[in-house]
């Protein structure tokens, strides 16, 4: 507890030594689909899972080293203050129609609990200004999940 504690008031994060150290871009997506699963207040075993195959997935990992990713980042995405270093380096490292793969994959883990509520629609329209995906452009990959999904239209908040 107390290491969790020191981790967020140090400046760095987490220290990870060499053989433990993550990519910083897999590390910011990564906390930002567990931030988009934290974001309502409800943490469920079907968002877990749903990060953890998107990880598995988008960066072609074992289910150990999606474990140990999904963990690591778990700790960040707890620190309020991180979203705008993560999108910043989504922002700074992916092209844009990669950036968009990210508002599905965000847009994936909102859904999984079956349903979204308004906190998570606020969330991923201020995540895709923040990493220069349009409105429109976070609408269409909300329609593509749906229609992946088979979720309503309708469903769910703004």
């Amino acid at each position: 507890m107390l290491k969790k504690i020191r981790t967020l008031f140090d400046a760095s994060g987490p220290k990870a030594d060499a053989a433990t150290a993550v990519d910083p871009v897999q590390m910011a997506i990564a906390a930002l689909l567990i931030e988009a699963a934290l974001f309502d207040g409800h943490f469920d075993d079907r968002e877990q899972a749903q990060i953890l195959k998107l990880l598995r997935t988008r960066f072609a990992l074992d289910e150990a080293a999606a474990r140990a990713l999904f963990e690591k980042a778990h700790v960040w995405a707890e620190n309020p203050n991180n979203l705008h270093r993560f999108t910043k380096t989504v922002k700074d490292a992916l092209p844009h129609d990669e950036r968009i793969k990210l508002i599905e994959m965000l847009w994936e883990v909102a859904y999984a609990d079956g349903h979204i509520d308004h906190f998570e629609a606020n969330l991923l329209r201020r995540i895709g200004g923040l990493i220069y995906v349009s409105d429109q452009e976070r609408g269409a990959a909300r329609k593509r999940v749906q229609g992946r999904l088979a979720i309503d239209g309708d469903q769910g908040a703004g």
